[in-house]
């Protein structure tokens, strides 16, 4: 009888530490597989090209990481010349702003108001929590990263401010 119990707890012990093996390999292959997929961007190999929908023209975007189309984490970068204005809108989800270079206004809210807000600088971050109101902006030329979860939608608060976005 002993000896079944102790059959019994070699063969548990083994089960149990070939799960943690199994587990390990697992993690050491997905590991792997993101350490192949990592990329690394210098600032001068960055893929730009005109804004998404929902954003005026004269910007320019490149998409660092995930797809803003689809679900999942997404980080594009956007440059913005001076003057360039995103109306009042919200998001379904939290949106990471971090200035990079040049400045960065940012008024909360429903209505379009430079005088009010909070301006930002290089190196400035702002998180703005879903369905945050929100009107964006740099007063000079400027480049920020955006990070987002899920699809990149705006949905405006003035109507026909912004090419193709819904009023709410």
């Amino acid at each position: 009888m002993k000896a079944a119990k102790y059959s019994l707890f070699i063969a548990a012990t083994v089960a149990i530490a070939s799960l943690g093996i199994a587990a390990e390999k697992k993690g050491a292959s997905a590991a792997a597989t993101e350490a192949e997929a990592h990329k690394v961007y210098d600032g001068a190999n960055l893929e730009w090209g005109p804004p998404p929908p929902g954003f005026p023209a004269g910007a320019q975007v490149a998409v660092l990481y995930g797809n803003p189309g689809e679900k999942g984490v997404y980080t594009v970068r956007l440059k913005a010349p001076a003057g360039y204005k995103i109306m009042p809108h919200t998001h379904p989800t939290a949106e990471l702003v971090t200035v990079i270079s040049g400045g960065f206004h940012v008024g909360m809210g429903g209505k379009f108001d430079e005088s009010a807000g909070e301006a930002m600088t290089a190196g400035g971050f702002v998180s703005l929590p879903a369905g945050m109101q929100h009107s964006p902006g740099p007063r000079k030329k400027s480049s920020f990263r955006f990070t987002e979860r899920g699809r990149l939608r705006l949905t405006t608060l003035i109507p026909r401010t912004i090419r193709g976005t819904k009023k709410k």
